[in-house]
């Protein structure tokens, strides 16, 4: 796809501009933010998300905060605690903190030297994503039977969750180039639909054959037979392989399991988090509940209702087969030990 999720626009003001996926698939809309609260307004309410998007607003909205400090007269503190609002938007998503923190390094060098740094941060998205899609494109290839791939994955990991090409749903698109696809089980996502909403949409425009199933579809149809392997995305990956990812991806884990098909996790290298041991110490955000008593508005539960709305899940690193980045692949039911690809490979 061409879309561009993040873009830098230099004037009027230093700015992002984003695809509000809010509105998609009915709309591309466009949101320009100049400020913080604007920003942080975006990333909560899920106008920009995907962990590698994440990283690259978080590296730009730095840049951001400077211009916007510089016109405002802000102080240093009134400066740090800005940018500690747009670290600290979306807790599970360690890109976006790891993306602040990167360019923040810059700041005594002055606001060319952090903007010059986030677009680093940008460039190298879209690098990491084409190696770690060829990566596991290999993997699963090496693995799974010598025919086009029915495979299933849930959220969305494309270019609408990056700077460009995708992580997991980059990876079946790798898949098809090599003529490798027969057909992608889009898991709907619930509650906010990114599985029917943005990923069909990506693999619609790209003419890759798909079919959209509610998510208690997705261990009936592993069990079934009817999927090849389970390629995922994640928002922090722990030391020893334990994998957040958005909420339903360990019922998808246990079911590869039973079945004894690949469960594959595809994410930059930037997901992985060495300084949280295991999936215990990652913090899991809990969301609005009116995004799970609602669709659109109209209420689908009892006034009242009370609500558990985690955005994400823990994937133990046992049932784990691969973690794909762009420096390699990982095997945690080998060896649950992320440590081991430090370096390139």
């Amino acid at each position: 796809m061409a879309v561009r999720t993040v873009e830098w626009l230099d004037e009027p003001v230093p700015a992002v501009r984003l695809l509000d996926q809010t509105r998609l698939p009915a709309e591309e809309v466009h949101l320009t933010a100049a400020d913080v609260d604007t920003l942080v307004d975006a990333i909560s309410r899920l106008a920009v998300r995907g962990a590698p998007a994440l990283g690259a607003v978080g590296a730009l909205g730095v840049a951001v905060a400077l211009a916007q400090g510089a016109r405002e007269g802000w102080d240093d503190a009134r400066l740090r605690h800005e940018i500690t609002r747009l670290r600290e938007a979306r807790p599970t998503a360690v890109n976006l903190a790891w993306a602040v923190d990167r360019v923040l390094a810059f700041l005594p060098d002055g606001p060319e030297a952090v903007l010059a740094e986030a677009r680093r941060v940008f460039d190298e998205d879209e690098a990491a994503n084409r190696a770690l899609s060829a990566h596991g494109a290999d993997w699963l290839l090496r693995r799974c039977p010598d025919r086009p791939l029915r495979v299933l994955t849930h959220c969305n990991t494309g270019t609408l969750a990056t700077t460009a090409w995708g992580t997991a749903l980059g990876v079946i698109r790798e898949l098809h180039a090599r003529g490798r696809i027969e057909l992608v089980h889009v898991d709907e996502t619930r509650p906010l639909l990114q599985g029917s909403r943005l990923t069909a949409w990506e693999l619609r425009a790209d003419g890759i054959d798909h079919v959209v199933q509610v998510d208690s579809a997705a261990a009936g149809a592993i069990l079934r037979g009817l999927v090849d392997a389970v390629v995922i995305g994640a928002d922090r990956i722990a030391a020893n392989g334990d994998t957040a990812n958005k909420v339903g991806s360990v019922g998808l884990a246990l079911a590869c399991a039973d079945a004894g098909i690949p469960f594959v996790v595809a994410a930059p290298w930037s997901t992985v988090d060495l300084a949280t041991p295991d999936g215990a110490g990652i913090t899991i955000e809990e969301r609005a509940p009116d995004e799970v008593v609602a669709i659109g508005g109209v209420p689908v539960a009892p006034a009242g209702s009370r609500v558990f709305n985690p955005a994400f899940d823990v994937t133990p690193a046992r049932l784990v087969d691969a973690i794909v980045t762009e420096r390699g692949v990982a095997e945690p039911k080998l060896r649950p030990d992320m440590t081991a690809v430090q370096q390139p490979l």
